[in-house]
């Protein structure tokens, strides 16, 4: 990065002067540097760079915030190893912040103090966000969301075309010619929300969701204007634009009339409309928000749908999505709704909230220019699927399922990778 304003500088260094509830400098000041952080982190498992432990990470905002915000940071700053924020330290928290973290929040699970150190990494990555250099193939993912409602880009009609190839497909394997995918049909019980890779890439977990939908007659629709889950600006450390797309959403909401906001299969996206928006909004929604993982357990709790899990007769595991099991909590749910639909599962180790990352998340799949290092420290979770001897993956993500898809390619695991909703349908009985 070159030629750094200074009023760039000056917006960097307001997202750390801005945080006034005290917890950024309770945490920046908490670590011990034990090291415990890098024996959780798959970074350092991979490489065994120390650069890459999560606590360099967290020392790395400190330095910054130890120069600028501090007496003895701004009188004598080499012996607090505070650090300007010029090229160098620019590029260093590029590599480091975005290029070398997920954000999956296991390091806090080992931490002796319970640092919050993917909080501490998005403080990062607002201030990199202010100083415009973020990696450019994930702006260019949220510029895609800002412009056209979705991430990919998707055109409206080429949307349509996928969702009505969907119903007829549906009503084929439901012998049924009135079963329905909706679109913005008003005042349904239910707004469902897709990841734009299912309409792009994996078309079937939509029909799959149809399907189950079909079976438990449930009242929903889609939005054509606003289906889009995911938030990369959470990501990217855009607030504003984060701030905006999940209104956009909520809007939607109001403008349909919906009861309840059904959050599809992707991790992050659960986290940023169920968790983070309320907090970027400051208001309360007056709808119900769930995952699908649990509208799933419900049907099943209620008897609304039958399954029977001799249909899914392959050995199984569960890959945990960090967003959804760890730092969701709904690890328990994930394995009711599985354990309902197959008969074998075998799980990983460590599994549910100690899980590892795929390597897919914080934004990773969207950053080509990590494309190889991400792969090499998903080497972790390759080896976790191939000595649990399993024939399929299960996890309710679709960006897992891409790394997990990647993963497979790379390292010849010989594996399936399917979502909760596939095997669920693969079971329902209509």
């Amino acid at each position: 990065m070159n030629n750094i304003s200074s009023e760039q500088i000056s917006k960097a260094l307001s997202i750390l002067k801005q945080q006034r509830d005290g917890k950024l400098i309770s945490h920046l000041n908490a670590c011990v540097h034990c090291g415990l952080c890098g024996t959780s982190c798959m970074y350092y498992l991979a490489t065994g760079d120390p650069k890459m432990m999560p606590a360099c990470k967290v020392d790395m905002v400190a330095s910054i915030y130890r120069r600028y915000c501090t007496t003895f940071g701004k009188l004598i700053p080499s012996w607090v190893n505070a650090r300007e924020i010029n090229e160098y330290t620019v590029d260093e928290m590029v590599d480091a912040l975005f290029g070398s973290c997920t954000m999956c929040g296991r390091c806090v699970k080992h931490c002796s103090i319970g640092v919050d150190i993917p909080f501490i990494v998005r403080i990062g990555r607002m201030m990199l966000a202010a100083l415009n250099a973020v990696p450019a193939s994930l702006q260019a993912t949220v510029n895609a969301a800002m412009e056209t409602g979705n991430n990919m880009a998707i055109p409206t009609t080429e949307f349509i075309d996928t969702i009505q190839w969907m119903e007829e497909e549906l009503q084929d394997e439901m012998n049924d010619k009135e079963a329905r995918i909706p679109l913005d049909e008003p005042d349904k019980k239910i707004l469902y929300t897709l990841n734009p890779r299912e309409p792009k890439f994996f078309p079937l977990s939509i029909s799959a969701v149809a399907k189950i939908f079909y079976a438990a007659k449930e009242n929903w629709t889609i939005s054509t204007a606003m289906y889009d889950i995911t938030n990369y600006a959470f990501f990217s450390g855009d607030t504003e634009k984060a701030r905006i797309l999940a209104q956009r959403l909520i809007d939607e909401m109001e403008k349909l009339g919906c009861e309840t906001l059904v959050l599809g299969e992707c991790g992050h996206g659960a986290r940023a409309v169920r968790w983070e928006a309320p907090n970027w909004l400051g208001l309360k929604y007056d709808f119900k928000v769930f995952t699908l993982v649990e509208i799933l357990g419900k049907y099943l709790c209620e008897n609304r749908i039958n399954v029977d899990k001799s249909r899914n007769n392959k050995i199984y595991t569960i890959h945990d999505p960090c967003h959804i099991s760890r730092n969701g909590g709904l690890m328990n749910e994930l394995r009711f709704v599985v354990n309902q639909c197959v008969e074998n599962v075998v799980e990983m180790s460590p599994h549910g909230a100690d899980a590892f990352c795929c390597g897919g998340g914080g934004g990773q799949l969207a950053m080509g220019e990590y494309n190889e290092r991400r792969l090499k420290t998903g080497k972790l979770k390759a080896d976790q699927i191939k000595a649990t001897g399993v024939q399929v993956v299960i996890t309710p993500c679709h960006n897992c399922v891409d790394q997990l898809m990647q993963l497979n390619a790379t390292y010849k695991l010989g594996i399936q990778v399917k979502t909760v909703a596939e095997i669920v349908a693969d079971s329902v009985l209509v």
